[in-house]
């Protein structure tokens, strides 16, 4: 056997820990560690694993409601979606890991998360993703994406479950550290969810999937780490992911939890045989003995240390009924997977790990997770911003010539070049594809359908984290409420710079109660989620993306409505109230070029009101196109809207007032919707008497948008400003055009 280094200071340090760190250790089991037991205390303390920054105040977010089964703590949020059916789904990222390497990185964080969709016993539906680039100038940047696309599309075609939805945006901020957060959706009976907790004293521990090997170990470290000039170096800490295993892992998964034989259940994903095994026997109030001498190895000369930190994918552990265990394997062995008993349950709530006839670990399991390090860092909330006086601006260029920008500008422009290499329609069942609000996918033959949507401003966060928390929550529930979906739960992904620095925990602070407060107002709690933090390289932090994934479901989705204008002759709605708010606009920053001025403010009680009023004109039928408004403001969701369906639209002469803060403030809570003109009268009486600011604007018709005192702009023109710029950057044309 080889023989295990001596733990000296700069071990310790190299993995992560800190002296007050390991002198927690030496008190908590009262002798030095083993190297391999330094590895485990490595990987379970790191902030990836153990929440040691974050879990006092994630604690106050609201994570129940009656239709909520399972909520933070396992591997996915569970809700009812009514008729025996449940949704299970979260959100992870995979940061660092895309960075270093973005084919691999993005891939294996597509397959993670979809394992920890099925781990719950559902079969996944659907994926999701939320996707952040530097600046479109950057040398990496054009690599970057390319290899994220790839990889993502990759992974979830080759597994066969649709990417119907996401969200893409660049600012320089994530020159060296990008997001990748990836969101899975999947379906089970309500009363035949799978959970992590072991129970039984002596029941066997069985390994099943692909085998071990020495990728991606130290990945969870990695990733509770600052980048500084060494990702290179990093590159063997990224997973190496396989579709096609992972695809037979989940076929094989459900058969053995159709058989009864399936006491508990986790993947091997942070952390790896480590992570799992210590939650499922810590969940169960029991130890846990393994025997790696049986762990399946495609590579030779294997270390207990390398076993018990690889993070190589498509693996799964399972606590089996021992009477079941020969058709258990029998199950795995069909699908041609690994089927390996490595351990059992015991009494002794001891973590133990043997090897080569040795003792490699013998630790407390409970103390594992309960007693690893809690932080209450220190905070200094964002200095307040004054918010603009639109009337103090002076647009640059015209209104129509603004509109072409935006349509232009990285955050704004389609996507298509990107849910293009996505297949958003197999299983077919996806009714509302990518490029709209939120996606909609049918469950089953119908007609219920399940509405999707990831979404965050940051520049709205970094500007005033609480309300840029309670807008990025406020816009995920408009984006349902746009398709005419009932949103019900949220999962996040809290991306945020190093919690060591006062003003970067103080934005994570802020947005956490933005965010709390919006879920409470809108009867929307959070079920599962992730936080990722040290997102920064060589001191500079990205901006704060607290990523929220939202689900709702619509009860009919054949009356989902869709963003295309319909038809000519159809008057045009302004749902909410308007003040022309530039602070933080898109306008501002891509036009004027500042990003300065409080974003805008969110108030959760218009939202509601606003949001049901509409949802109600969908559900009726009344409603024909809807488009909720966000970034770019009224003229970009017209532009949007007159695209989509290839149709043009006459705006109305605006209230007085700045024209360019009318058209491009990004106030909130506001929708623009078709009707039929017969409808509008009543619509408009209606919205008055539900106490909702509605306004007729324009109406539909002919192949141009006509705003107030400017000169027509083709549609066919509006579409070329908008879908040209990401192919024609990609392909390496003109890249210094596409800021």
């Amino acid at each position: 056997m080889t023989k295990e280094p001596i733990v000296t200071p700069e071990l310790v340090a190299a993995h992560g820990l800190k002296p007050d760190e390991y002198e927690r250790i030496l008190k908590l089991i009262g002798r030095p560690p083993t190297f391999t037991e330094l590895g485990i205390f490595s990987a379970m303390w790191n902030e990836h694993c153990s929440y040691k920054s974050s879990r006092i105040h994630l604690r106050k977010l609201p994570t129940k409601a009656p239709w909520v089964i399972q909520g933070p703590g396992e591997n996915a949020g569970v809700i009812d979606i009514g008729d025996g059916q449940a949704c299970i789904f979260k959100m992870e990222s995979h940061n660092h890991p895309s960075f270093i390497e973005p084919y691999q990185g993005a891939a294996t964080g597509v397959g993670g998360i979809l394992r920890d969709v099925f781990t719950m016993g559902a079969r996944p539906i659907a994926c999701l993703n939320l996707l952040r680039f530097g600046s479109p100038a950057h040398p990496k940047t054009r690599h970057l994406v390319g290899g994220v696309v790839a990889g993502i599309g990759g992974y979830g075609n080759s597994f066969g479950v649709p990417t119907v939805g996401g969200s893409t945006g660049f600012h320089k901020a994530y020159d060296g550290n990008i997001l990748v957060n990836a969101m899975a959706v999947g379906l089970a009976k309500a009363d035949e969810i799978f959970y992590a907790k072991a129970t039984g004293v002596g029941n066997p521990i069985v390994y099943l999937g692909s085998k071990t090997g020495r990728d991606g170990i130290h990945g969870a470290t990695m990733a509770s780490a600052s980048f500084e000039a060494d990702a290179e170096e990093k590159r063997p800490t990224v997973q190496v992911g396989d579709p096609f295993s992972e695809k037979l892992l989940l076929e094989a998964c459900l058969e053995l939890m159709k058989s009864g034989a399936v006491i508990a259940i986790q993947d091997m994903g942070a952390a790896g045989l480590t992570s799992s095994a210590v939650e499922m026997g810590a969940k169960g109030n029991l130890g846990i003995e393994l025997d790696l001498d049986k762990v399946p190895c495609r590579e030779t000369g294997m270390t207990a240390y390398e076993m018990m930190l690889s993070e190589s994918q498509e693996r799964m552990l399972m606590v089996l009924t021992p009477a079941k265990e020969k058709e258990a394997e029998a199950i795995f062995r069909k699908w041609g997977l690994d089927f390996a008993v490595i351990g059992k349950t015991t009494d002794t709530l001891r973590f133990v790990i043997k090897h080569g006839g040795e003792v490699k670990a013998d630790l407390p399991i409970k103390e594992l997770g309960d007693e690893a390090p809690l932080y209450d860092r220190p905070h200094v909330p964002t200095p307040e911003r004054a918010p603009i006086d639109p009337a103090a601006v002076s647009p640059p260029v015209s209104n129509s010539a603004a509109l072409l920008k935006l349509l232009g500008s990285p955050d704004i422009c389609s996507k298509r070049w990107v849910w293009e290499q996505y297949d958003h329609l197999i299983l077919g069942n996806t009714i509302v594809a990518p490029g709209g609000d939120a996606a909609v996918v049918r469950i089953d033959d119908g007609p219920k359908g399940l509405a999707l949507t990831t979404d965050v401003n940051a520049r709205y966060c970094f500007a005033d984290p609480v309300e840029g928390g309670k807008q990025a929550v406020a816009e995920a529930w408009r984006n349902i409420v746009a398709v005419g979906g009932r949103p019900l739960a949220v999962t996040d992904n809290l991306n945020f710079g190093n919690p060591e620095r006062p003003e970067y925990m103080g934005q994570f602070v802020g947005c956490l109660e933005g965010i709390g407060e919006a879920c409470r107002a809108l009867d929307f709690p959070i079920v599962s989620g992730n936080v990722s933090l040290y997102n920064e390289t060589q001191g500079a932090g990205i901006l704060p993306t607290p990523a929220i994934g939202g689900v709702g479901v619509v009860d009919d989705v054949s009356k989902a409505a869709t963003i295309a204008f319909k038809g000519a002759g159809e008057d045009i709605l302004l749902i909410g109230a308007t003040a022309g708010w530039l602070g933080q606009s898109s306008w501002l920053s891509v036009v004027c070029g500042r990003e300065d001025g409080a974003p805008p403010p969110v108030d959760l009680t218009a939202e509601r009101r606003n949001g049901e009023f509409v949802r109600s004109l969908i559900v009726t039928g009344r409603a024909t196109a809807v488009h909720d408004l966000s970034e770019g403001g009224l003229a970009v969701g017209l532009a949007e809207m007159a695209v989509a369906g290839a149709i043009g639209a006459t705006v109305d002469p605006l209230p007085p007032g700045p024209n360019h803060a009318a058209l491009f403030g990004e106030d909130q809570a506001r929708y623009v919707l078709t009707c039929g003109a017969s409808e509008t009268a009543a619509i408009l009486a209606q919205a008055a008497a539900a106490g909702v600011p509605a306004s007729r604007i324009g109406a539909t018709g002919r192949d141009a948008l006509r705003l107030p005192g400017e000169q027509p702009i083709l549609v066919a023109t509006l579409r070329e400003a908008y879908e040209t710029p990401l192919p024609a950057y990609m392909a390496g044309e003109h890249p210094e055009a596409f800021n």
